[in-house]
């Protein structure tokens, strides 16, 4: 016997979903502060602070009702993702200008939740990385001997920047020796020093990709996400980083250094899985996501950042419309004249 309409399947809303990843990155957040430190769960309060209250003024200049908008959670989604992206002894005004950027050009100029073209939290990464290059570049070194105090004056200015405590990602350190190429070095040699890579991808950086990898498949199996998106986007990253890896292990890493260093499984997870920035079809999804994983390879390998997730991911917004007109399913009823 047929259930009578509407066929509804549950009863989901925005907060209930932006929760939901809230807690799917709090693996990956767990695994951040005890293997980097504390100083991220500080980067995170000021980001949703600063998200909150740009959201808020936001909302009132638009004259809609705060107590509709403000808790949906989105804001605060956009100011982790802005954290956990930024380096977490960065200087506090930078995560701020970063989520103020996000909050009011990238989100609310153009409409707000819903109408952005753009990934907010990835449009804020690329404008600092690029007015900022070596700020946002100054990350901790795993067991960072650096109480949390010590970490908060750092971040809030009261301390002065130590660059001892500070160093080159696994992924910058690696493309700079690389180039640099001084005696002839290859990528076995550099994946044996375990104080920078660790077993195979980075020293802690690889059980913090993990947890988000953990995270991510929870969403997955909660139906919060499909699973086009994180499968194009890992396939892609495996296929051309395991093609030049067979073609020259000297110059290019194993898949396995790429899939579990930088931003991929939070890029993968998290941030192509946007489904306000991304597509909507399913064969769009993984179009969508499998150039983004391809532009992430490529900017990291051959381009001039050491990470690629952030413009890879905008890079990929821009075409958006295009690919989603291109996928649309057939009309019931009608043929597909493709």
């Amino acid at each position: 016997m047929f259930a009578p309409a509407p066929f509804l399947l549950k009863n989901t809303s925005v907060s209930q979903v932006m929760l939901q990843v809230c807690i799917a990155l709090v693996p990956g957040i767990a695994a951040y502060a005890w293997l980097v430190g504390p100083a991220i769960l500080v980067q995170l309060v000021i980001a949703t602070l600063t998200a909150l209250i740009a959201e808020a003024l936001m909302l009132r200049l638009q004259h809609k009702p705060l107590a509709m908008f403000l808790p949906d959670g989105s804001a605060i989604v956009t100011a982790w993702l802005i954290a956990l992206t930024f380096p977490p002894l960065a200087p506090w005004w930078l995560v701020v200008t970063g989520t103020l950027f996000a909050i009011v050009i990238a989100k609310h100029l153009y409409g707000g939740l819903g109408q952005n073209p753009f990934n907010p939290a990835m449009v804020a990464f690329a404008v600092c990385i690029v007015s900022f290059p070596a700020l946002m570049s100054q990350w901790p070194s795993i067991g960072l001997q650096a109480s949390l105090i010590e970490q908060i004056n750092i971040i809030l200015g009261f301390s002065p920047r130590i660059d001892a405590l500070s160093g080159a990602t696994p992924l910058d350190a690696m493309k700079t020796a690389l180039k640099l190429g001084e005696g002839g070095i290859d990528v076995a040699q550099l994946l044996a020093n375990q104080d920078i890579y660790g077993n195979f991808a980075g020293r802690g950086w690889e059980w913090v990709a993990a947890g988000y990898l953990l995270g991510g498949l929870w969403m997955w199996q909660r139906k919060l996400i499909t699973w086009h998106t994180p499968f194009a986007f890992i396939g892609a990253v495996t296929l051309i980083s395991g093609a030049l890896w067979l073609y020259n292990p000297a110059q290019f890493a194993n898949p396995l250094f790429h899939l579990f260093s930088g931003g991929t499984m939070l890029g993968a997870f998290f941030i192509a899985t946007d489904p306000v920035s991304g597509c909507t079809t399913p064969r769009g999804k993984l179009i969508f996501a499998a150039g983004a994983g391809l532009l992430t390879y490529i900017i990291r390998v051959f381009g001039g950042y050491p990470d690629g997730v952030a413009f890879a991911i905008l890079l990929m917004n821009l075409c958006v419309p295009v690919i989603d007109l291109l996928t649309q399913p057939p009309i019931f009823g009608m043929k597909d004249k493709a």
